[in-house]
């Protein structure tokens, strides 16, 4: 059985052939300092760092990280590396602008504060309760625990630079939308 889109409003029923291929490949977030981010994206929620890119003249790096499994083997070729992550789905890119992390004015709007925009990114987790648990352990910053408001089972933690991350059980959310009974 194919996927089949839901129908909204603007959804469009039939996408064309030209954009057969096409694959999210990641979402970018500036970051002030690398090494806090890095060490709160690796050691708090796993992820590993695929590639670091430089770019010396305009004084910036990315960091393309993602969930990896052992499994997935990356090229050793730095060419070939800078390919394969680009092939990739799920990827979280850190940004960095070199010297932020000394300036004391710098701080990122994260989307939520008014004027809103982009909200937040989000980690599907196979156990909530032990997710929560471990991010107490980590003292994270909650904007919302799981068992408060009307979206329960449902939480959202800030990062270092204060970006918005949600953490969901999928197997808890069957009836996110639907009136209650």
């Amino acid at each position: 059985m194919s996927f089949t889109t839901e129908h909204h409003p603007g959804v469009c029923a039939q996408p064309s052939a030209a954009s057969d291929g096409f694959v999210l490949n990641h979402c970018m977030l500036r970051v002030k300092d690398p090494a806090v981010s890095l060490d709160f994206y690796t050691r708090v929620f796993g992820m590993r760092v695929l590639r670091k890119l430089d770019f010396p003249e305009m004084k910036f790096s990315l960091y393309f990280l993602q969930r990896a499994s052992a499994a997935d083997v990356a090229p050793d070729d730095a060419g070939e590396r800078t390919a394969w992550t680009f092939a990739q789905r799920g990827l979280l890119e850190l940004t960095h602008n070199w010297g932020t992390e000394d300036d004391a004015s710098v701080q990122y709007h994260n989307g939520n504060a008014q004027p809103q925009g982009f909200g937040h990114i989000c980690f599907s987790v196979p156990d909530l309760d032990q997710a929560i648990a471990w991010l107490d352990e980590n003292r994270l910053e909650y904007v919302k625990r799981p068992e408060q408001g009307k979206m329960r089972d449902v939480a959202f933690v800030k990062d270092p630079d204060g970006y918005w991350i949600e953490i969901v059980e999928p197997g808890r959310l069957k009836n996110l939308g639907r009136p209650a009974a």
